[in-house]
């Protein structure tokens, strides 16, 4: 079949650049709105799965979906600890920490808007089983007493939480000794204490969590057959990547179905309108459709020829709707976290994948609202073309 020339297609769209930056600009703009759910979801799972180390266990009450559902007694977390398979430290101590995690509703920074931040009682041995939070300001807080440190993202965002403020949380004055780092994971949205100290403050009887450091990764098999061997421990054992991984699930599966909901109502918006540029496009040039045809271009060349101009906007639009959304990777911010009912942090992550599944997108955009109007104008005959013209 003798294909009509991808030039005489362009040269089309630029004739008709008017008509042509319109439609794809509707198609960018829904293209936009696409790839930031797209990017919103890969974010937030970055920021979940950043927070678990490999090689960490926690343990939670059985049943229990997060931290602040979770109890387990004083004389459970004594069996735990001794637990074969942990790992110890250069003085011989194992690499348990007994942890509590409470929620504050705390104000907002340069707003009168609160918000629930995660307050988690843990320890030094806590901060070394978690390589990826270091304190980058001040100092780690003194166990017996009421300093706290602070995530990065809680510093910025929230009020009275630099160096030397202090903060009111059940009652009692806090003072903030030290601000971490986390590496873009969730502990960049808590605030941490001595677990003794919030416990008392909160009264608090039970610990929330025991999360562990393994000897090695093979004798996390023989720990979690040991638990549920014990009838004393009725108690949920994970890898602390695989609970915080299954922890993003429900929230990027909430925001991916209402966000692509959206993009699909204002896709068939754009869809219209490029199927509306298409048939003013056929019925302009009624008579060039004729002259092709009379020199020997067959139908399906003519359908390819405008489906292609069709093709053509969705590719400009998707280029430039991706672009704009790959921007928004300087954006941080935050949203509630539907497991624990904490503000969390966050910010927009662009991947290959978000490109490839946005311009897939764009381009059936653009074939949805072109094939119509293309097949209509293959279906012309030369004849009809030239009455017509």
């Amino acid at each position: 079949m003798k294909a009509i020339p991808l030039s005489y297609v362009m040269r089309n769209l630029w004739v008709r650049r008017v008509t042509t930056i319109l439609t794809a600009g509707g198609m960018a703009l829904v293209v936009f709105v696409f790839a930031t759910v797209l990017m919103m979801s890969e974010g937030i799972n970055e920021t979940m799965v950043a927070t678990g180390q490999p090689d960490n266990v926690i343990i939670l009450r059985k049943g229990a979906g997060a931290e602040i559902n979770s109890a387990i007694s004083r004389s459970q977390a004594g069996n735990l600890e001794a637990l074969p398979g942990i790992a110890t430290d250069s003085l011989g101590r194992r690499q348990v920490s007994r942890e509590v995690a409470v929620l504050n509703n705390l104000p907002k920074r340069d707003s009168d808007d609160m918000a629930n931040v995660t307050l988690r009682g843990t320890s030094d041995i806590g901060l070394a089983i978690r390589p990826q939070v270091r304190v980058v300001q001040g100092r780690m807080f003194r166990a017996g007493t009421s300093e706290i440190i602070v995530g990065r993202a809680v510093a910025k965002g929230f009020a009275n939480m630099s160096l030397g403020h202090t903060v009111t949380m059940a009652g009692r004055e806090w003072t903030v000794v030290g601000i971490f780092d986390a590496q873009r994971s969730g502990f960049d949205s808590e605030i941490w204490a001595d677990t003794d100290q919030v416990m008392q403050a909160f009264r608090r009887s039970v610990y929330a969590s025991i999360v562990f450091k393994l000897a090695n990764i093979e004798a996390f098999n023989g720990i979690r057959k040991a638990i549920a061997n014990d009838p004393q421990l009725q108690l949920d054992v994970k890898l602390e990547a695989r609970f915080y991984a299954d922890q993003s699930e429900g929230m990027t599966k909430f925001i991916k179905l209402l966000g692509l909901s959206l993009s699909v109502i204002f896709s068939i918006g754009a869809i219209v309108g490029a199927m509306i540029t298409m048939f003013a496009a056929v019925a302009s040039r009624i008579g060039e459709i004729g002259t092709l045809r009379a020199l020997g271009f067959r139908r399906e060349a003519v359908l390819l020829a405008f489906l292609g101009e069709s093709l053509g906007l969705a590719l400009v639009g998707g280029i430039v709707g991706l672009i704009a959304a790959s921007l928004m990777q300087t954006v941080n911010i935050s949203t509630l976290n539907y497991q624990t009912f904490a503000e969390m942090a966050f910010r927009f992550k662009f991947t290959w994948a978000v490109a490839a599944q946005t311009m897939a997108f764009s381009l059936l955009m653009g074939f949805l609202g072109g094939f119509i109007p293309a097949w209509r104008a293959g279906q012309l005959s030369i004849i009809e073309c030239l009455r017509q013209a």
